[in-house]
């Protein structure tokens, strides 16, 4: 239903739905993709943003993420570790950076 697509496509739908599970967890969380020249057209890696406190990395390859979004099972696992991150960076609290917990 969703498989394949542009680069830019790909990174807005991921955007929408990492922002979408991690608000689930508080409505302030953000989502930062990387603009990595490095990466571009072939992964992508994202951060869940808390105020000035960052997450760990995700990374997802482009090919991957393409041809996974309309697949529920993977849908799902993103999801379960969107929401696992996003506890995991509000746990951190004051913290610059949840790698430092």
């Amino acid at each position: 239903m969703f498989s394949c697509g542009t680069y830019d496509d790909v990174a807005r739908w991921l955007r929408v739905f990492l922002i979408s599970h991690a608000k689930r967890e508080h409505p302030r969380l953000e989502v930062v993709l990387d603009d990595d020249d490095a990466l571009q057209g072939r992964a992508y890696r994202a951060r869940l943003r808390f105020g000035e406190n960052l997450s760990e990395p995700i990374e997802l390859d482009y090919k991957d993420v393409a041809d996974q979004r309309g697949t529920l099972t993977w849908c799902t696992a993103l999801a379960a570790r969107t929401r696992t991150l996003a506890r995991s960076l509000l746990r951190a609290g004051s913290t610059g950076d949840a790698r430092a917990r």
